[in-house]
């Protein structure tokens, strides 16, 4: 396990399947995530039960709090890891709302890209995000990611359209 100040990472196990299935059903926390679709609780709980191991091109992690006897709060994944170019591109969300604004994705995000670094001996991480998430933006530039470029008009919510960000951090200005 991989831990930070707040969080601790870990595998995803079958069990948290159930955890999956609620936020995934949540408008407020897939609000600005790429996820259209609803499955049933079964679908889920199967997609659990069969995933692949992690490996260098993707690791999934789940985020569980220091405290409370590590209750889990969210989901990191290191994805589309390229060995030749040390890059990968990283997604993180908190599925339990009462831990945002707290710092714990902002530490969670901080192991893991540490993770990146240290572990697997990237040399760059990227993400893309929403623009108006504003929360997420400010957690992301905190930790030192900075904005790369931009991809206009690229996600609509809502009945608008909004800009994504392309932001990354590179091994030495990670903070």
């Amino acid at each position: 396990m991989l831990t930070g100040e707040l969080v601790r990472l870990r595998p995803v196990e079958p069990e948290d399947a159930d955890a999956f299935y609620r936020w995934h059903n949540d408008e407020d926390v897939m609000r600005w995530l790429q996820s259209y679709f609803h499955e049933s609780l079964a679908a889920v709980r199967k997609r659990f039960a069969d995933r692949s191991d992690n490996s260098y091109e993707k690791v999934t992690f789940c985020i569980e709090t220091l405290e409370e006897q590590g209750r889990l709060i969210g989901v990191v994944v290191l994805r589309d890891a390229d060995p030749v170019n040390a890059r990968a591109q990283v997604d993180i969300y908190l599925g339990e709302k009462e831990y945002w604004g707290g710092g714990y994705g902002t530490d969670a995000l901080r192991t893991a890209c540490r993770y990146g670094f240290d572990t697997m001996r990237l040399h760059s991480i990227e993400l893309t995000v929403v623009e108006a998430n504003e929360r997420a933006v400010k957690s992301y530039k905190k930790i030192g990611f900075q904005v790369d470029g931009r991809l206009r008009e690229a996600f609509f919510r809502d009945g608008e359209w909004h800009d994504e960000l392309l932001m990354c951090v590179l091994r030495d200005e990670l903070r």
